[in-house]
């Protein structure tokens, strides 16, 4: 999508589910933001996106080194620990984020411990305020619960605005219920999610994009995705490696 001198495109789709019996998943949403001098990433994905992330900036042209800024909603593995990949980049990330996970129990949480501590050192880091304009038309708010320092990031264009939620609303159910599962604090999460909406519903056509589902819009007061889920495993069932069972994680 264009957004005042902006592309918005979404690099990597998050995905609004949980493992059964297999801890965490973690896939989240990458997004790549291109306009007004800078090449800009919202969140950076888990250990497994790594060659992902690499295909889909070649796609656009692009290399790691032509990244200048990543923009961390909050500091759990599955939306930071690639930072490293972009290290000449500047890093903005919330103050108290980063000063809460630094103090993280060591592998007890969803925090990467070694990769915070190096972050909170690293020379390009910004550690943003509230209402800040971290880019051009492109403000940070405040928005915790899911942890205590997280982030939304708002872009605003002329007609209608651009809301990335991070993991303050992960997914549509959070969203439409406006209700928070994983979070630190229940009712900070709620309070952050109001506050999402409240962006939302100020321009008809503004545009979320939650840190683990596709992006949204309201439509006649309905939430509606506005493009298909991409989502499927391959697993070997059978007997020999080219025998691969595919099965899709998308409903219709």
């Amino acid at each position: 999508m264009q957004i005042d001198g902006y592309a918005v495109d979404i690099l990597v789709q998050g995905y609004p589910g949980k493992t059964v019996c297999h801890g965490g998943l973690g896939w989240s949403t990458i997004v790549l933001i291109r306009g007004q001098g800078h090449v800009a990433l919202v969140d950076t994905g888990g250990f497994g996106v790594r060659k992902l992330i690499m295909e889909r900036l070649a796609h656009h042209g692009l290399k790691p080194a032509d990244v200048t800024d990543l923009l961390l909603t909050h500091v759990h593995h599955d939306h930071c620990v690639n930072w490293t990949l972009f290290s000449r980049a500047r890093i903005v990330v919330g103050a108290s984020e980063l000063a809460w996970a630094v103090d993280e129990p060591w592998g007890e949480t969803s925090v990467p411990e070694l990769y915070v501590r190096e972050l909170a050192a690293w020379p390009t880091v910004h550690k943003a305020a509230d209402s800040e304009e971290v880019l051009t038309g492109i403000t940070v708010h405040s928005a915790p619960g899911h942890t205590p320092g997280h982030l939304i990031y708002v872009l605003s264009g002329r007609d209608r605005e651009v809301i990335f939620t991070g993991d303050a609303a992960k997914n549509r159910a959070e969203l439409v219920s406006r209700m928070a599962d994983a979070s630190y604090d229940a009712m900070m999460s709620k309070a952050s999610i109001e506050k999402v909406w409240s962006f939302w519903q100020r321009r008809p056509g503004s545009v979320v994009v939650p840190g683990h589902d596709i992006p949204m819009v309201q439509r006649d007061g309905k939430t509606e995705y506005l493009s298909g889920r991409e989502a499927a495993i391959k697993a070997w069932f059978g007997d020999d490696l080219e025998t691969m069972t595919t099965i899709a994680l998308t409903v219709a």
